[in-house]
């Protein structure tokens, strides 16, 4: 009769590995397989246990390096050890991202990362530079490889992330999964919670709002897991060092491989609390910088090298801000690009359509604006201004006369207001907010060839645009927030044109 050992362990395996075993030989009689069954069941009744949870274990310990788990598989199955050995070595292979996938910006990047030569990285860059990509695919490849490993993506505002950082997440879950199948099978993706699970493992992938720093502190791996890569998308948008070192503390622990990614588009000024600390000098931290250059053409489409070729023909020095992520400004402007000048009424007569913003107020100013976009250059020209504070719905009523029988786009957060005016006969409608829709305008805002302003016409609009800049934090570094304030006729200007700006693309 064939050793008890040997028979408990081949009945240890799934009917698939049984199969296999047979077709190469390692089982070649029906004797065995009468044997291998009545043993399975008398040792099942015994042990009060499944042998296939136990040839799991020994496998695993296999892996790990238990010669004498090695030596019983080895025997069970009839083969020579270097067959074993190649079972064994297929069972805990490593993945990589596919080359075909790693942009020729991150080739030296992703080496370095691989080898731990750095503890922060800092992926900074323009537009189109596929910074998001990257660092997505290789999150999902880490924690693959290190299955006691989570990890923690963060915005700055929690309500953005199901929109952005998640889904980006699950493109580069799934882009892995184009290589690696089984990747794709076990990771499921849940947005209450919003995190995304390895079913196999017990690994999270969290996503947490640096608005709400409780749920940050508050994060509590699974037993023998730790927080291992964390990422900060829109690295830019936080309230500077302080507030990031509050968050690193609070994450960072329980284990010795760590990896930090930090991405953002770069800040137009030097003074911003990102281009002041990338400069400082520190052994465990690299500065990454990408741009579309470096992107195959067929990866981001023809439109977008186009675009990008006219705003530097139009506009260079925005061209290396927007597009290859230099710095360019010495302040904290947010609007680079505005121009006040006069717009002569013949210019005002060619063009093909009008745009109107409305924002409400009483204390602060009500704020009106007509414009006009052209939007092949990605020209803005506002000429036409109402303002004035303490007015009454029914004198704006009569004040915006001109205009009635045009579609004005007002502040949604005013239903009353869009309601009387709409009883006054006005054609009026709420403009769609949104999570991140204020960061996402004011950046397309700042994005354009040029703001043409005719300063004359709308002065306070003129006011606004080219004095309005980025906060700062307590050190008088400027953040990528937008101050709440002085900011009425922006907002008007954003209302009107939110077509757009919400158009995903553009």
């Amino acid at each position: 009769m064939a050793n008890i050992d040997n028979l408990v362990s081949l009945a240890d395996r799934t009917q698939q590995e049984r199969n296999e075993i047979a077709r190469k030989g390692a089982i070649a009689s029906n004797k065995v397989q009468k044997e291998k069954k009545l043993f399975k069941k008398v040792v099942e009744e015994k042990l009060g246990q499944s042998l296939d949870s136990m040839v799991e274990a020994m496998i695993k310990q296999a892996n790990e390096g238990n010669v004498k788990a090695f030596e019983v598989l080895r025997d069970t199955a009839g083969q020579n050890p270097d067959k074993i050995k190649d079972e064994v070595e297929e069972e805990k292979r490593v993945i990589y991202i596919p080359a075909k996938d790693i942009g020729k910006a991150f080739v030296d990047l992703y080496r370095d990362i691989e080898e731990r030569k750095h503890y922060e990285y800092w992926l900074e860059g323009g537009r189109g530079s596929i910074k998001s990509s990257f660092w997505s695919e290789l999150v999902a490849e880490i924690l693959e490889n290190n299955e006691n490993m989570c990890a923690l993506l963060i915005r700055k505002v929690g309500n953005t992330l199901k929109d952005s950082v998640f889904s980006q997440m699950q493109w580069g879950i799934d882009k892995l999964a184009e290589t690696y199948p089984e990747v794709g099978k076990h990771w499921k993706a849940t947005k209450s919670p919003l995190e995304i699970k390895n079913e196999n493992t017990g690994q999270i992938i969290y996503f947490r709002g640096a608005d709400d720093p409780v749920k940050i502190k508050s994060i509590k791996p699974p037993k023998g897991k730790y927080i291992g890569i964390v990422v900060y998308e829109e690295f830019d948008q936080m309230n500077g060092m302080n507030e990031v070192g509050t968050i690193d503390r609070s994450v960072i622990r329980g284990g010795e491989d760590f990896i930090m990614l930090r991405v953002y588009n770069t800040p137009t000024s030097s003074q911003h609390f990102v281009n002041k600390e990338k400069r400082i000098p520190k052994a465990d931290r690299l500065v990454h910088r990408s741009t579309y250059l470096d992107v195959p053409r067929e990866w981001l489409g023809s439109k977008f090298f186009d675009e990008a070729e006219y705003m530097k023909s139009v506009n260079e020095r925005q061209w290396r801000n927007v597009y290859l992520g230099e710095e360019t400004g010495t302040g904290g402007n947010v609007f680079e690009n505005v121009e006040l000048r006069e717009i002569t009424d013949e210019e005002i007569e060619s063009f093909d359509q009008f745009f109107y913003g409305l924002d409400f107020g009483w204390i602060d100013p009500v704020a009106f604006n007509g414009m006009a976009f052209d939007n092949d250059k990605r020209i803005l020209y506002i000429f036409e201004e109402l303002h004035g504070s303490k007015i009454s719905n029914e004198k704006l009523g009569e004040m915006l006369e001109p205009w009635k029988g045009e579609l004005i786009t007002c502040d949604s957060a005013e239903p009353k207001s869009i309601a009387d005016l709409k009883a006054y006969g006005y054609l009026t409608k709420g403009a769609k907010k949104g999570p991140g829709s204020l960061e996402y305008s004011m950046k397309w805002l700042a994005s354009l060839t040029k703001i043409v302003i005719d300063q004359e016409r709308c002065p306070y609009t003129a006011e606004e645009f080219a004095t309005y800049e980025y906060e700062q934090d307590k050190d008088g570094n400027y953040i990528s927030a937008f101050p709440d304030g002085d900011d009425h006729h922006i907002s008007a200007v954003r209302y009107a044109l939110e077509r757009y700006y919400r158009i995903k693309g553009q």
